[in-house]
């Protein structure tokens, strides 16, 4: 395997045998196979050429520090390694909760999605496209686990492509979950521009519309079953105006697959064509384009929209049927958390859902006028202007 960068031209794909072998538990909503879904998807269709492969190192604890403190990498080490932890961790660091549970590897597998978001960023240095499906954990705290995250990668990413001596870096976030982990990371930050799109009144109960992080985040709470009409105006008249505006030297995009309408753990409802319009217009602008996955928790939703993510990044053309091998192997996905569930037969045959589409709502777009005020007024401002 080379570790010379790519082209532009050439997007590659970080991926890791850990995600096979590691689970948060069978009553976990992350307990579902996905990055292997998706990496055994894209092999299956000819999309994933071991040429475009890359397998994810794992992260030092030296590579966590830029973000994370030293007792809290402790912690998870030791907790790993004992399989338990005190109260007193417990409740100073998070760790041992429903949310983020004692697993064999709590600390071998979030240091891997680290290492694969460090390794995409350090390829696209250059220029170019990197796809890290393992990563988009946007809830890690400096010192504590929060929200299934044990370490905050889309940080230590933003931070690993400003030493690259990158000024301007531009986060999208279209999760259904607010960032909160990245925002509290570059409050106030003038050289990083947050964006995120994300269910209102939705855990973590943050990312209001007023909240800008010290004016470095711009927030857009959606209500619930956001449609794709709605998020197409949203792309089209605030998100990429956001990005473009900023004139950003990389992007990064957090593609959680949350804010589909199957999924257990948000109330939006949007098709997987809404993430794949957006990852193939932000492409546009910037050279350099890292692109994660994030939340998910419905094991077809997450293998058909992020595959598709795959797909777009390569500019292949997604079929409207499957041919066998593929359809194999979302048949053979299961749920421990639904039994006895059906997916109805289109999960099989097809990676695109059907258009959702429905009437904008009011107060969408007051929210979207809303934020376009406020670039307006950046825009206008001699600061931004100089």
């Amino acid at each position: 395997m080379s570790d010379l960068p790519v082209s532009a031209a050439e997007p590659i794909f970080v991926g890791a045998q850990i995600y096979r072998a590691s689970s948060y538990g069978s009553k976990h909503p992350l307990a579902i196979p996905r990055v292997p879904s998706v990496t055994e998807l894209g092999r299956a269709l000819g999309w994933l050429p071991p040429s475009r492969y890359r397998s994810s190192p794992r992260a030092k604890p030296a590579a966590l520090r830029p973000f994370h403190t030293a007792e809290y990498i402790a912690a998870l080490q030791a907790a790993e390694h004992s399989q338990q932890v005190s109260d007193t961790v417990r409740a100073r660091h998070g760790l041992g909760t429903l949310s983020n549970p004692i697993h064999p590897h709590m600390f071998r597998r979030p240091a891997t999605s680290v290492g694969g978001v460090l390794f995409g960023a350090a390829q696209i240095a250059n220029g170019g496209v990197a796809y890290v499906p393992g990563g988009g954990t946007h809830h890690g705290m400096p010192d504590r686990a929060n929200g299934f995250c044990y370490l905050n990668d889309p940080v230590l990413a933003i931070k690993a492509l400003q030493r690259q001596g990158l000024n301007r870096i531009a986060y999208v976030d279209i999760d259904a979950h607010h960032c909160d982990g990245v925002e509290a990371a570059f409050h106030g930050e003038e050289t990083v521009r947050l964006i995120s799109v994300h269910e209102e009144k939705r855990w973590p109960f943050t990312g209001a519309l007023a909240d800008t992080a010290g004016g470095s985040a711009f927030n857009l709470p959606v209500p619930r079953n956001l449609n794709d009409t709605e998020f197409e105006l949203i792309l089209e008249r605030f998100l990429l105006p956001a990005v473009d505006h900023f004139r950003p030297d990389a992007v990064v995009l957090q593609c959680g697959a949350d804010a589909l309408l199957e999924d257990p753990l948000a109330r939006l409802a949007l098709s997987n064509t809404s993430h794949w319009k957006t990852v193939a217009a932000l492409r546009e602008l910037s050279r350099r384009f890292l692109v994660l996955g994030g939340g998910g928790y419905n094991p077809w939703s997450v293998a058909r929209c992020w595959t598709g993510v795959w797909a777009t990044l390569c500019g292949i053309e997604i079929p409207d049927e499957l041919p066998g091998a593929a359809r194999r192997i979302l048949e053979n996905l299961t749920w421990n958390r639904r039994a006895g569930f059906l997916p109805p037969t289109h999960w099989y045959t097809s990676l695109r859902d059907d258009p959702r589409h429905g009437e904008i709502r009011d107060d969408v777009r007051d929210r979207v006028q809303h934020l376009r005020n406020r670039l307006s007024a950046e825009a206008a401002a001699p600061t931004l202007s100089a």
